[in-house]
């Protein structure tokens, strides 16, 4: 945020989040998706060269074109895609635990009381490892998007005054691509939903003294950023290193 660091690995690239923008503004409309497209950064990832003329790069061209009909022959996705233009991409803000939050809903559907969320997905069913409970969770656990569904039906209700139920519709980058669509209606969903709003209500003081420099941030020890700055301050037990 500082600018004092940018990452350069080959993790840190923008390609996973330009193919996820792309197919999602292929769902938003015709002119969302054509002027993605012509942005700098997704110009240059998305067409040979980073030229319109020569086309498009084969990951473009067979991969997200297969993801994108893969949900479109679905009935179910008629869901995310009911209603116009002005369903898509809808900002919402509102206030969490004294703190200011926004966000930006794919589809929502007021009147029929709920929203969706289109995740693009390496495999549904790869485990992640959370080194807090030592066990495999799903990408759901794995990459918050409990926290994200809880935020976005808090920022709903505080913006229109309505509960929503959250979707998900998912698509995987594999050869064919894999789809599913999912809701957070179990218990265990309910329950985990309302442990993310307890974990803001717990850290996100923290996060901000970071963000306004008052605090120093917990090195994860494993990223880009922690490995180019690492120093040996003593031994780890052999028995004690982390694996995934």
């Amino acid at each position: 945020m500082k600018g004092e660091y940018t990452p350069t690995g080959p993790q840190s690239g923008p390609n996973p989040l330009i193919m996820g923008n792309f197919i999602h503004s292929y769902f938003q409309s015709k002119e969302a998706h054509e002027a993605f497209c012509q942005q700098p950064k997704a110009k240059k990832d998305i067409f040979k060269y980073g030229k319109p003329e020569k086309g498009m790069k084969v990951a473009y061209e067979v991969q997200a074109a297969s993801m994108i009909n893969a949900l479109k022959k679905q009935s179910l996705f008629s869901l995310y895609d009911a209603g116009n233009e002005k369903n898509k991409e809808v900002i919402v803000t509102g206030n969490l635990y004294g703190h200011l939050w926004k966000g930006k809903i794919d589809s929502l559907n007021l009147d029929e009381g709920y929203f969706c969320d289109l995740k693009t997905v390496d495999d549904f069913h790869k485990g992640h490892w959370d080194p807090e409970i030592r066990q495999k969770v799903s990408f759901i656990e794995a990459r918050g998007y409990y926290l994200q569904m809880a935020v976005y039906q808090q920022l709903i209700y505080q913006q229109f005054g309505k509960v929503c139920q959250p979707f998900i519709f998912a698509v995987s980058k594999q050869t064919p691509p894999d789809v599913m669509a999912i809701d957070f209606n179990s218990p265990t969903d309910s329950y985990l939903m309302e442990q993310s709003l307890q974990q803001i209500n717990g850290d996100q003081n923290h996060f901000w003294h970071v963000m306004m420099g008052e605090e120093e941030p917990k090195r994860c020890g494993h990223c880009e950023y922690c490995r180019k700055t690492q120093k040996l301050t003593g031994f780890v037990h052999a028995s004690d290193i982390e694996v995934d």
